[in-house]
């Protein structure tokens, strides 16, 4: 009954009311858009293009409703996966609001409304109504997360064997409460190489939820109204597995395995057939597609040339202060670090220590806060990653990206490759100015194989909408993302 009850919450009822909930505000973020444009007295410095009333613009205005609201179910912001994966969610969003964008004006442009749509008055419903949806997901996030929603939505899992990945994965769990998922337990295999033990205090699983063995999985299925049966060892009889298989189907219980034979870019896994035999393996990565390739590029020359604009009074200020503070040394530093492909690349910043520093710098990971070679000025810098506004030019030049790993120098790159899992695979895309691991505060002194992950995420996971997500978020996030 609990299942019936979830299920139906899950795929119907709450994605039913996010639609209705999306299509209120998006109206009202088109009618803002509209009474900006026409109404308000910030409408007599436009250019008037239509005395219409709101009233004749009102069909307009639903038809806009009707594409963007398309738009969001085309690009599956109401898939029920959705529901409680925030970032995703805001990813959808954004996608769909900037098809509408086009869409929209190509549609008024085809079929030549009356009165007809202003190009203005698309931009600024644009802007709101996806500050309108954001403040809605985000009201509607803390909604189901801080209510008794929360466990209706999340699906139920039980994790078939114990190992290093079973225990990785129920610690991910576990480590949100509003995961997407909620652990039931952990069914066990024979000759399982360890066993949640009563006295292990990782936050991995609750330890009395160990539900019993694979003899009696139907029963367990059944018994925990689980939704989702994740697989973490198959070196099990071809019967056996076999036959776990047929129970989950007879429980109507889905089916996942963790592929243990890859560590890493997981998410570009694909099945293939080698005449009639499937073969899984890595596919090309979307980062490294030539298209996706030429579209990163022309925003990175685009984000640099506008960077270098803007920041070229901040940089002719911060050279008078440092030549003034430190006379005998140069206004920037360059140091060598390795970038794409493994070459190795002249990295520019404005020089925050003193002119000698880097002679006894080659060994240290990074600078302390304290360090008393650091100049006055160069702690201001650091602080507030201003130090860093010279590799705009590192980025015009093709040797960095806005977004991708910090690069680090030959030195620390052999040392690292050795000692940390996975360390080299960060290099087969562009260093970047700013990554998925500074904003969420891995920079600096900070936990070296955790910030590494977070780049293989980044690689594994690239679009041009995480890379907007990202540099909104440096920002947003600058009081954990700096850092020396």
């Amino acid at each position: 009954m609990r299942r019936t009850s979830s299920h139906s919450l899950r795929e119907t009822v709450v994605p039913l009311a996010l639609l209705g909930g999306d299509t209120l505000v998006t109206f009202g973020g088109l009618s803002l858009g509209w009474w900006i444009r026409y109404a308000s007295p910030l409408s007599r410095f436009g250019i008037v293009v239509s005395d219409a009333t709101f009233r004749q613009y009102l069909p307009l205005l639903l038809v806009g409703v009707a594409l963007l609201i398309a738009a969001f179910a085309q690009f599956g912001l109401y898939d029920a996966r959705l529901l409680l994966r925030r970032y995703q969610s805001l990813n959808a969003i954004l996608k769909g609001a900037a098809f509408w964008l086009v869409a929209y004006l190509g549609v008024s442009l085809v079929l030549k409304f009356d009165p007809p749509i202003s190009r203005l008055f698309v931009v600024e419903a644009f802007v709101c109504a996806v500050a309108f949806l954001y403040a809605w997901r985000e009201f509607a996030y803390a909604l189901i997360t801080h209510t008794a929603l929360l466990a209706a939505l999340q699906r139920r899992a039980v994790l078939l064997g114990w190992n290093a990945e079973s225990r990785a994965l129920a610690a991910e769990i576990a480590g949100d409460p509003a995961h997407p998922l909620a652990l039931a337990g952990v069914v066990t295999l024979p000759n399982d190489a360890t066993q949640p033990a009563a006295n292990e205090t990782a936050p991995a699983v609750d330890r009395s939820r160990i539900l019993g063995n694979a003899a009696d999985l139907e029963a367990i299925l059944h018994r925990e109204s689980a939704d989702l049966l994740i697989a973490t060892r198959l070196d099990l009889p071809r019967d056996e597995i076999q036959r776990i298989v047929e129970t989950c189907e007879r429980a109507y219980v889905e089916w996942k395995i963790v592929p243990g034979a890859f560590d890493i870019f997981l998410s570009g896994l694909r099945l293939q057939t080698i005449g009639r035999v499937p073969v899984l393996g890595v596919e090309e990565l979307a980062i490294n597609r030539l298209f996706n390739r030429a579209l990163k590029r022309a925003v990175d020359v685009a984000g640099a040339l506008v960077g270098l604009v803007l920041s070229a009074p901040f940089l002719l200020v911060f050279a008078g202060l440092i030549k003034r503070e430190s006379p005998g040394g140069p206004v920037c530093f360059r140091q060598t670090r390795v970038g794409a492909g493994h070459r190795p690349f002249t990295l520019w910043k404005l020089r925050s220590m003193e002119p000698t520093a880097g002679a006894t710098d080659h060994s240290q990971q990074s600078t302390a806060r304290n360090d008393p070679r650091l100049l006055r000025i160069g702690g201001f810098l650091r602080r507030w990653n201003f130090d860093e506004l010279p590799q705009f030019w590192n980025i015009l030049r093709g040797d960095m990206s806005l977004v991708g790993p910090r690069p680090e120098r030959p030195y620390h790159v052999d040392q690292l490759a050795g000692t940390i899992p996975h360390y080299l695979p960060r290099h087969l895309v562009k260093p970047g100015l700013t990554g998925w691991a500074q904003v969420n505060g891995l920079r600096g002194d900070t936990d070296l194989p955790l910030r590494v992950q977070h780049d293989i995420y980044y690689i594994e996971n690239w679009s041009v909408w995480l890379d907007v997500q990202i540099i909104l978020l440096t920002f947003v996030r600058w009081r954990h993302a700096n850092g020396y």
